[in-house]
């Protein structure tokens, strides 16, 4: 009679045990973050990449204007890829590009700038990266889609010839 009752109990314990992984294997653990945000900007206060000017939020970003918020680096292959892209949509004129430099060689971001085109109409520096992370981001490249001072949009990574497309459609 033990050896039965003790069978029993060690069944129903694997049979538990084996539905609780079953159903963790079929749960994502996998953690991606929201692409389409109604956040609103994170206020800051940079130095001008050109002339060491102080530019704040306030004075960039005007109601019923899109803009295009992108942290970039020299040293960052990936932005290297998703700058064609970047000079296109500069060519767009209904859209602003503001380019936050993340934690990078002034020297370097400057030949960067001057071999490849800078399609950004303000660029600012942020040398120690913390309000690229106020932001949300996580790495370099990433973008955000500004609309009424807010965050609709956000890029992860280059951006390609699909988000190209996609910009265009929601700024039209």
């Amino acid at each position: 009679m033990k050896s039965k009752l003790f069978t029993l109990i060690l069944v129903l314990t694997f049979l538990i045990t084996f539905v609780i992984f079953f159903k963790g294997l079929k749960s994502s653990n996998i953690y991606t973050p929201n692409t389409i945000l109604e956040k609103k900007i994170p206020s800051f206060e940079l130095k001008s990449f050109e002339n060491n000017s102080i530019i704040i939020t306030e004075k960039i970003f005007k109601d019923n204007e899109y803009y295009f918020v992108n942290i970039w680096a020299s040293w960052c292959i990936p932005c290297k890829e998703e700058h064609k892209f970047l000079m296109e949509l500069k060519k767009n004129g209904k859209i602003k590009l503001i380019g936050f430099n993340y934690k990078d060689n002034f020297k370097n971001a400057s030949s960067f700038l001057k071999d490849l085109g800078n399609p950004y109409d303000i660029v600012v520096s942020d040398k120690d990266g913390t309000r690229s992370i106020e932001w949300g981001a996580y790495g370099v490249p990433e973008s955000f889609l500004v609309y009424q001072s807010k965050i609709i949009k956000r890029f992860i990574g280059p951006i390609n010839n699909e988000n190209l497309s996609e910009i265009q459609k929601i700024i039209k």
